[in-house]
């Protein structure tokens, strides 16, 4: 197969269309989806809607993502850095695509649960099929196709089955206020005015930020 060069405002045209979807691999590819949930759920739970601002959540996940996917940025940066690649040719582009994407898709199959890779890989054959695809394809695992949904849906379930175990003991702790409060006849009081500072007390008394940020980093490592 002939290859051939690569104009400079076709590579300029690609590095665009890869800044251009890097806000989507962010949310899509990398732990921030289940931190960012995570944490609104924990601010909600505590009854404190405003506090800590949205902007800060956002920014501690990003934070913590970019701690937790180093080591796979790292391994994708060395690859494209290598002075043994090429980029003049299709051919050489897909090369070094495969390549630098392996980091990834390993980090993307070690957080997947198998049940979602079976649904995605099983349901290829009907929706792909039934939009005209190409018979004879077929997805596998550790197709990046299978992997990114596979994943998502992974993170979300984990976001939320986290969300409801931190919700427990606070929702434990408005029960108990408001009972008190309608047995000692005062039904005018507000149960989230007694509720909210003792949630926050609870909060801080264990530790609540750090131990739920480390949880957060640590569920992330392999067997942990």
């Amino acid at each position: 197969m002939t290859s051939f060069a690569i104009p400079s405002y076709f590579s300029l045209l690609i590095f665009s269309a890869i800044i251009a979807v890097i806000p989507f691999l962010v949310v899509a590819a990398t732990s921030f989806a289940k931190i960012s949930i995570v944490l609104f759920l924990v601010r909600n739970a505590l009854g404190i809607q405003q506090t800590p601002p949205g902007v800060l959540i956002n920014t501690v996940a990003i934070v913590l993502t970019m701690f937790i996917m180093a080591p796979v940025l790292r391994e994708i940066y060395a690859i494209l850095t290598d002075p043994g690649q090429s980029y003049e040719t299709i051919q050489d582009l897909e090369e070094v695509f495969e390549l630098s994407v392996a980091p990834l898709k390993a980090f993307l199959e070690m957080h997947s649960r198998p049940e979602a890779k079976e649904f995605f890989v099983d349901t290829t054959t009907q929706l792909w099929a039934a939009n005209g695809s190409t018979p004879g394809i077929t997805a596998t695992p550790d197709d990046l196709a299978i992997l990114l949904p596979a994943f998502l849906v992974s993170e979300l379930t984990r976001a939320f089955e986290i969300g409801f175990l931190l919700y427990l003991p606070f929702l434990v702790i408005d029960f108990v206020v408001s009972v008190i409060i309608v047995a000692m006849g005062m039904s005018m009081l507000s149960p989230t005015v007694i509720s909210t500072p003792l949630k926050l007390l609870l909060f801080v008394f264990i530790d609540g930020w750090s131990r739920l940020l480390q949880g957060l980093v640590l569920s992330y490592v392999p067997g942990g």
